[in-house]
């Protein structure tokens, strides 16, 4: 007969694994929407949630209606011809975006039981849930508003909260578990470097977003044919967003320093600094990719990516750095992550 003990462990374990497996899909999910940006099929889908009035895109466009121009034709910013590779990255890029619901919904279920040992869990399991439901309409109301920058940008902007959240989720499941190197002295300090760090890469994130729309603003003005020609057109938005990439790399320096020098040991803390600082070197380079090298579609949904996946590891240093305050660590046992 199984006890009660392992069959909570089971359930635990279930639960990080599922926790861990949708943080995965979100950042799929954000993979996919900078696909559908970089390569212009924002409204390879004219309606929500259907497709062209279809639960199944069509493939050839002697499936649709014959005055499908007529009827689709307002939605879909001049392109009056049917685009099946852009329908379907639109497409797949949606039902990612229901699989990823359905995984933070069965990662609700799954918290349930932990209303009795830890509230938080099934608290911020559904806020996790709520987070990505608002963030599906909010995606049906970029495709009504046709693409609307401000709406393109809140809705990045969802995603990032709802990526912050699972791993918060995900973190204090993990409560009694987390093995963090002790740090001397100068924790404020590494504390300090690391929030702004954290600041100003959303900030990064945000002009990057302008960035992209002045992209679009000189696509408009010159085509796609002009593509080397794209980056020498932009304005002061591109300066900013290239330039502030260097004051980023400066804190986690400054980070990975103060680390250094004050940490005792080296341990999941020294870890995930270290990979920090991989992702932004990575991160400028793809920069530099696409600004050298005529913007690249293959570099832009890379590029924002590796920035969404740098924004979560500085939210777990941050977890992790403060886990007796923030995850109410009371037991030094094992690394986390050693048991998925």
């Amino acid at each position: 007969m199984t006890s009660s003990s392992s069959l909570t462990n089971q359930r635990e374990h279930l639960f990080r694994r599922l926790a861990l497996l949708t943080v995965i899909t979100i950042y799929l999910l954000i993979l996919a929407g900078g696909i559908v940006r970089s390569t212009g099929s924002g409204m390879g889908c004219p309606d929500w949630p259907r497709c062209f009035g279809r639960w199944i895109p069509p493939t050839e466009v002697s499936q649709l209606p014959l005055n499908y121009q007529e009827i689709y034709g307002a939605k879909l910013k001049g392109e009056v011809e049917f685009n099946p590779v852009k329908t379907w990255i639109e497409y797949v890029n949606r039902l990612l975006g229901a699989f990823a619901g359905l995984l933070v919904f069965a990662l609700l279920l799954v918290s349930i039981p932990y209303l009795k040992s830890d509230k938080r869990v099934f608290y911020w399991s559904f806020i996790s849930f709520v987070l990505i439901g608002l963030n599906g309409w909010l995606g049906s109301r970029v495709v009504a508003t046709e693409l609307a920058p401000y709406l393109v940008t809140l809705h990045m902007l969802l995603a990032i909260l709802v990526v912050f959240a699972l791993l918060y989720v995900m973190a204090i499941s993990y409560t009694g578990r987390v093995h963090v190197e002790p740090i001397s002295k100068k924790k404020r300090v590494i504390n300090q470097i690391l929030l702004w760090a954290m600041v100003l890469s959303v900030v990064q994130v945000l002009i990057g977003t302008q960035v992209r729309e002045s992209i679009d603003e000189v696509i408009q003005r010159i085509g796609y044919s002009e593509r080397y020609r794209w980056m020498d057109s932009l304005d002061f938005r591109f300066y900013i967003h290239r330039s502030f990439s260097l004051v980023i790399l400066v804190f986690h320096v400054a980070v990975i320093y103060q680390l250094r020098k004050h940490a005792t040991t080296k341990g999941l803390l020294s870890q995930l600094i270290t990979a920090l600082m991989i992702m932004v070197v990575v991160e400028i380079l793809t920069g530099i990719i696409l600004a050298y090298f005529a913007v690249p579609a293959a570099a832009q949904p890379i590029h924002l990516t590796l920035a969404i996946i740098i924004l979560g590891l500085q939210f777990i240093a941050l977890l992790v750095l403060n886990a007796n305050q923030l995850l109410r660590n009371r037991a030094v046992q094992q690394p986390i992550y050693s048991k998925l």
